[in-house]
């Protein structure tokens, strides 16, 4: 048991960390501060303080009832956008830890990374961007995510948001994967090497858990899956150890990409954090053949899994209940939307906006009834959680 004498001082304990750092790697103090200065926590590093005040958020518990690929509720074995940003946070970690960068910060950005996804997934986003269009503006996901934690999450009467560092915000500004932009795509300077960690861990996880939760869902074969060369790769090697296509697939991954990595950061004379944040071009990254070998197993799952009948049909009917949703909302404000707009100071599109996208899969449908709106896609399970 630890007592007093025992404990290192939080400083002395952060300088030991900052030790075992990469040099180009975010020290565990951070660099860029908070928005409002506040005291430093007793035993807690900055980012783990962060992390806290993220995983204890509304937006965080209501993603265990939201979409990622199947509709929430539907079964209990699949994917909802919860376990999905937990897969992210584990491969996140590891990839850290590996390449000597700031774990707790990566974990910060993962945890964070989909708190802006509205309920039914990619469809419920563009449904609501549909919405936003028409009023002049806009809906991302990712930009929704930086808004829940500085201006509609609440940690303090003392200031807006949950007053995150802002090497966290950063991250989250740059977030992007396959789903969201082009691989090529410039990054802005700011960005941490963790933050390109994050994205990659983003498209790690959910290739290798939409394989696994389309083969539950019998969508698409083990045999015909082992058609493509880096899924029959992986099978190969979960065969011989006994385990899962999953697994192997995020082994195959997340080797391919330390071995690139490193080389590329070495290539590029990339030796201290300000290198890091004054490139625009993305660091971490895959190898050639094995970005040839994702994009295969992406048009596969594109063509059995996020095109298939099944998958389509709930789209469409999540789509319809965010637009209709949207719709009554502006012809009749509930209190929920009236509240926002005060709080915040906006528009009537906006709070809706915001309403919305804070809603799980069954709130939504639930709200959809009680407005007497046809979606199609029947009761809820439970009694959802309020945004």
């Amino acid at each position: 048991m630890y007592t007093d004498s025992l404990m290192l001082p939080l400083a002395e304990r952060m300088k030991q960390a900052d030790a075992l750092l990469a040099p180009y790697a975010v020290p565990h103090e951070g660099m860029l501060g908070r928005s409002v200065k506040e005291p430093e926590d007793e035993t807690r590093f900055p980012f783990q303080r962060d992390r806290d005040r993220i995983i204890h958020t509304q937006s965080f518990r209501r993603l265990k009832g939201k979409t990622q690929v199947f509709v929430a509720g539907g079964s209990d074995h699949v994917r909802t956008r919860l376990t999905h940003t937990m897969e992210v946070a584990q491969i996140s970690r590891d990839i850290a830890r590996t390449l000597g960068l700031n774990e707790d910060l990566a974990e910060c950005i993962a945890l964070a990374h989909d708190l802006g996804h509205p309920p039914f997934g990619h469809t419920g986003e563009e449904a609501l961007n549909v919405f936003m269009t028409k009023h002049g503006a806009h809906f991302e996901h990712n930009e929704q995510s930086l808004r829940i934690v500085t201006v509609l999450e609440e940690h303090s009467s003392l200031f807006a948001g949950l007053n995150l560092n802002r090497e966290v915000l950063e991250g989250l500004k740059k977030h992007q994967t396959p789903h969201d932009a082009p691989a090529d795509v410039l990054l802005p300077p700011g960005t941490s090497l963790e933050a390109h960690v994050v994205n990659l861990a983003d498209e790690i996880a959910y290739t290798a858990h939409d394989c696994d939760d389309g083969l539950g869902a019998k969508l698409f074969s083990f045999k015909a899956i082992q058609r493509i060369p880096l899924a029959r790769e992986a099978a190969e090697r979960s065969k011989a150890r006994g385990t899962s296509l999953r697994g192997s697939l995020i082994h195959l991954l997340v080797t391919d990409l330390y071995a690139t990595t490193e080389n590329f950061l070495a290539s590029q004379a990339i030796r201290t954090v300000q290198d890091v944040v004054h490139t625009s071009r993305p660091l971490a990254h895959f190898s050639a053949a094995m970005e040839q070998k994702l994009a295969q197993l992406r048009s596969f799952l594109w063509d059995h899994l996020y095109m298939s009948s099944p998958v389509q049909a709930c789209n469409e009917k999540g789509r319809n209940t965010v637009t209709q949703l949207c719709a009554a909302f502006e012809k009749d404000p509930p209190p929920k939307v009236k509240e926002l707009r005060q709080k915040t100071q906006g528009t009537l599109p906006e709070a809706i906006k915001d309403y919305v996208a804070g809603m799980t899969d069954a709130y939504a449908l639930r709200q959809a009834q009680e407005f007497h709106l046809m979606t199609g896609l029947g009761a809820p399970p439970d009694a959802p959680e309020e945004p």
